[in-house]
C-alpha cells in the first residue's frame, strides 16, 4: 500500500491499495477561512496518493484571489518570529544580568530578592526553550513532519512544556509571597523560602512527569507538538489556568489592600498623589503576577488569534525584561548599591594611579621630592612651630 506521507500541507496516513481516506483540512487554514472541510485521498496502484478530491482550495474554502494568502500567512508570521525572538534575546541578556547583580552584593541576599531571582531563571528558561524547539522543530523547512518523531524533537517540546509551567508556578508565588507580607506583620522567611522553592520547581516537574507518562501510552504521536485531545490537553493547560487564575483574585486583593492603606493617608497627602501612587503600583504589579494571561485563559484556541497572539507571544516575550528592569535595575536600592560599587572602584583606581605616579616620581626625581618636604613644612604650623622653637629655619 501507501506510506504515511508529508505533502507540505497535511500527513497522509499509511493505506492499502485501493483504499480512500478522508482527512480534515489542516488547522492553519482557520487563519484566514471559518470553513472546516474535509477532503479525500485514494491510495494508487502505483504507491502514491492521488490528489486530494476536491483541491484544499474548495474543500477548506480558501480563495486564492484573496489578499490574505498562505504566502502573506507566511511573512506575517516570519516577522512575528523576529519580533517574539528580539523579546527573548532581551530578557534574557536583561535577567542574566540582573541575576549576577542580585548575587554579586550581599546586602541583596534575602527572601523577597531569592524569589525574585527563581522567577527570573524561571524566564530564561522559557526563553532557551522557545529557541530550542524553534531550532529543532522549525529550522528545517523541507522538513517531513509525518515521519519525525525522534526523542530530540519530543525531549525539545518536554523542556518547553516545562518551562511553561515553571513561570507560571512562579508567578503565582511572587504572588502569594507579595500578599503573605501585606497580611502578615512578622515572616518566617526561612519557613516559607523553602515550601516556595518546593513548590515552584516540584509541582511543573510533577505535572510534566504525568503529561509525558500520558503522552507515550495515549497519544503518542510525532514529536507531542500536535493538537491535544481529552486527559493529554488538561493535564498542561488545567495547572496553568489556576495559577493565572489564582494570581488574577490575588492581583485584584493585593490593589484592594493597597487602596485601603491609601485612604487611610488621606491626610498626609492630596487626592491626585494617591491615585498616582496606586496607578504605578498596579502598573508594576501587572507584569510580576502576569495578569495579561487573563485575557484569553478561558477562551478556545482559535478566539481572537491574531490578539492572542500579540499578547501571549509578543508582549509575553519582553515580560521578562520588564520584570528585571522593575525588580532590579529601576530599584532605587539597586542603583545606590551600584553607585556605591562604582565610586569605590573609582577610588580604588585613582589610589593605585596615585601610588604607581608617586613611585614613579620619587624614582626619577629627587628634587621634587625634596621640593614636596619643603611644601609640607611651609604648610604645617605645627611643625613650623616646632622647628622655630628649636631655632632651625626651614628652607
Amino acid at each position: 500500500g501507501c506510506a504515511r506521507d508529508w505533502d507540505g500541507l497535511t500527513c497522509w496516513p499509511r493505506a492499502t491499495f485501493g483504499e480512500v481516506v478522508k482527512i480534515p483540512c489542516p488547522r492553519f487554514f482557520e487563519e484566514f477561512t471559518s470553513t472546516h472541510g474535509k477532503f479525500w485521498g485514494n491510495c494508487t496502484q502505483e504507491e502514491y496518493w492521488s490528489e486530494p478530491f476536491p483541491p484544499y482550495t474548495i474543500a477548506c474554502g480558501f480563495d486564492e484571489g484573496s489578499s490574505k494568502g498562505p504566502e502573506d500567512q507566511k511573512s506575517y508570521y516570519s516577522a512575528f518570529w523576529r519580533v517574539y525572538t528580539a523579546g527573548y534575546a532581551a530578557s534574557v541578556t536583561s535577567l542574566i544580568t540582573a541575576l549576577i547583580v542580585f548575587a554579586a552584593f550581599r546586602k541583596f541576599h534575602c527572601t523577597r530578592n531569592y524569589i525574585h531571582m527563581h522567577l527570573f531563571v524561571s524566564f530564561i528558561l522559557r526563553a532557551v526553550a522557545v529557541f530550542t524547539k524553534d531550532a529543532v522543530l522549525f529550522a528545517d523547512e523541507t522538513m517531513d513532519h509525518c515521519l519525525m518523531s525522534t526523542v530530540a524533537c519530543k525531549a525539545a517540546v518536554a523542556f518547553f512544556q516545562f518551562s511553561i509551567l515553571a513561570n507560571f508556578f512562579w508567578l503565582l508565588i511572587e504572588g502569594i509571597y507579595l500578599q503573605t507580607l501585606l497580611l502578615l506583620t512578622f515572616v518566617s522567611n526561612k519557613k516559607f523560602v523553602w515550601w516556595f522553592i518546593f513548590t515552584g520547581w516540584g509541582a511543573p516537574t510533577a505535572v510534566l512527569f504525568a503529561w509525558v507518562l500520558t503522552r507515550i501510552h495515549q497519544q503518542n504521536t510525532g514529536c507531542w507538538d500536535d493538537d491535544e485531545n481529552g486527559v493529554v490537553l488538561w493535564i498542561i493547560k488545567g495547572p496553568i489556568l489556576l495559577t493565572v487564575l489564582i494570581n488574577f483574585i490575588i492581583f485584584i486583593n493585593v490593589i484592594r489592600i493597597l487602596v485601603h492603606k491609601l485612604k487611610s493617608q488621606e491626610g498626609a497627602g492630596s487626592h491626585a498623589s494617591h491615585f498616582v501612587r496606586l496607578a504605578k503600583s498596579t502598573l508594576l504589579l501587572i507584569p510580576l503576577f502576569g495578569v495579561h494571561y487573563i485575557v484569553f485563559a478561558f477562551f478556545p484556541e482559535s478566539t481572537g488569534l491574531e490578539a492572542r497572539l500579540y499578547i501571549e507571544l509578543g508582549l509575553g516575550s519582553f515580560q521578562g525584561f520588564v520584570v528585571a528592569l522593575l525588580y532590579c535595575f529601576s530599584n532605587a536600592e539597586v542603583q545606590t548599591e551600584l553607585k556605591k560599587q562604582l565610586c569605590k572602584w573609582q577610588y580604588q583606581e585613582h589610589l593605585t594611579f596615585t601610588h604607581k605616579h608617586g613611585a614613579w616620581s620619587r624614582e626619577t626625581s629627587p628634587v621634587t621630592y625634596v621640593t614636596q618636604l619643603s611644601l609640607l613644612d611651609k604648610i604645617s604650623p605645627k611643625r613650623r612651630t616646632s622647628v622655630l622653637q628649636d631655632g632651625v629655619t626651614t628652607v
